[in-house]
């Protein structure tokens, strides 16, 4: 088990790149795998959990192959580009044992899709931490659909048996964009049109994707739907940098003094930035640069300067455009003057941690005061952190999000068992330091 010590020694200056988006890039490898031919991937997340999703496909004799180049900065990622021989929606063989999905619950829940629609059965497995998440989100439209599971009440490891599915029309309790991707993507193997309608509109990246692939689907306000039998074609697709990585270092720059840093290349989907709109109407002081569109994906480089942030309340259709950025958005929350108040993130309760409670914790051990709630967090501002010994749950985004926190005390910060940061951002620490050291 790794620990990180933080410690607080300059303004952060200077600019990064930040790794692929990590949503886009496991539905890249799941589409190009379904398509019929060649499809190239270009600036791939080599990270654990969309290596999880190439793993998979792998193992249901997808032919991929990964090629990686030297990096401009040697503790930012190597550029990966991935070659992808899809098999087409049959083409799938069924896996000689279990489909480890490691810590990755977008492979496991986006597979579930996949797996409805084969004419085998197969087991998904993953770490300690994935199998404690529910499943029956996905489960309970698939199983309407028409495949079979066996599971422990819901959670992994979970067996599929695919068959012959059947459109629905499902009214979805949360906004979700693994369940909805789950639920299209098994529409791919009906006969006649499968949709979903959302009470908030969740991130629409496998809709844009399906869409240049040739899928024939048709999005009307909070409601998508998608006609089965499609042959999906190949692609040439760039990944963007992902805003949920960039999100540590937008905050980071933006609450310790004196700080200045742009961001290259990040993804600026609008269904992502709530976490922008938020920081904005705190006071931040944000601005997007060469605003451009990118394999279907808007995508700028953004500045971000040190600001004097104020407490507000958040809820609404901010919290799914904000959901992986619930986080770092408390650390920025504890710095600000008064009091900050998020609601409607209950959702937050099944992440890799409790994110509620997990970071009502660990900011109370700096000194912070937060008040828990059924469905968020009531947080306290204050202008000075006090250092402490903290836990990351081994869930990657409040590693990162308490090592951003640790910046603003005056002493020492420990945070255990960080090895998690590797699934999503390998390399943070030491960008960390080299933009502390410009």
């Amino acid at each position: 088990m790794s620990q990180i010590s933080i410690k607080h020694k300059n303004p952060l200056r200077g600019e990064l790149t930040p790794p692929p988006d990590k949503s886009i890039s496991h539905r890249a490898v799941i589409l190009a795998s379904l398509a019929e031919g060649r499809s190239v991937i270009r600036n791939f997340l080599y990270a654990e959990d969309p290596l999880s999703t190439v793993g998979a496909f792998r193992q249901m004799g997808v032919e991929i192959e990964v090629r990686r180049q030297n990096s401009e900065h040697k503790e930012e990622m190597s550029p990966t580009e991935i070659l992808i021989n899809g098999n087409g929606l049959s083409g799938l063989k069924n896996p000689e044992g279990p489909i480890d999905c490691g810590n990755s619950g977008t492979t496991m829940r986006l597979l579930c899709g996949v797996l409805a629609g084969q004419p085998f059965s197969a087991t998904l497995k993953g770490d300690a931490s994935l199998s404690r998440r529910p499943m029956k989100r996905v489960i309970g439209p698939l199983a309407q659909m028409g495949a079979v599971f066996k599971s422990d009440n819901g959670n992994p490891p979970l067996t599929v048996t695919g068959g012959q599915l059947k459109p629905i029309s499902y009214k979805s309790p949360v906004a979700s964009a693994q369940v909805k991707s789950a639920i299209l993507l098994a529409g791919l193997y009906c006969d006649g049109i499968t949709s979903v309608l959302e009470p908030e509109k969740s991130r629409d990246h496998s809709e844009r994707m399906l869409r240049a692939s040739g899928a024939d689907i048709k999005i009307d306000g909070l409601s998508v739907s998608i006609k089965g039998r499609a042959v999906l074609r190949p692609f040439d697709l760039t990944v963007p940098a992902d805003f949920s990585s960039a999100a540590f270092f937008i905050v980071a720059g933006l609450i310790v003094p004196g700080s200045e840093i742009l961001l290259k290349n990040v993804g600026i989907n609008p269904t992502r930035t709530g976490l922008l709109e938020v920081l904005q109407s705190m006071g931040a002081d944000i601005r997007l640069e060469n605003t451009r569109e990118v394999s279907g994906e808007p995508v700028a480089d953004i500045f971000v300067r040190h600001s004097s942030l104020t407490g507000i309340e958040i809820g609404g259709d901010m919290v799914p455009k904000s959901i992986d950025e619930f986080p770092i958005l408390c650390v920025a929350s504890a710095v600000a003057e008064g009091k900050t108040k998020i609601t409607g993130a209950k959702e937050l309760r099944v992440k890799e941690s409790d994110r509620i409670a997990a970071m009502a914790a660990e900011l109370s051990k700096m000194g912070v005061r937060t008040e828990e709630l059924e469905d968020g967090l009531i947080i306290g501002g204050k202008e000075k952190l006090g250092p402490a010994a903290i836990k990351s749950y081994g869930d990657h985004r409040i590693a990162m999000s308490m090592a951003i926190a640790g910046l603003m005390t005056d002493g020492e910060t420990i945070i255990s068992d960080t090895d998690c940061i590797n699934t999503s951002f390998p390399g943070f620490i030491e960008i960390l330091d080299r933009l502390q050291k410009s």
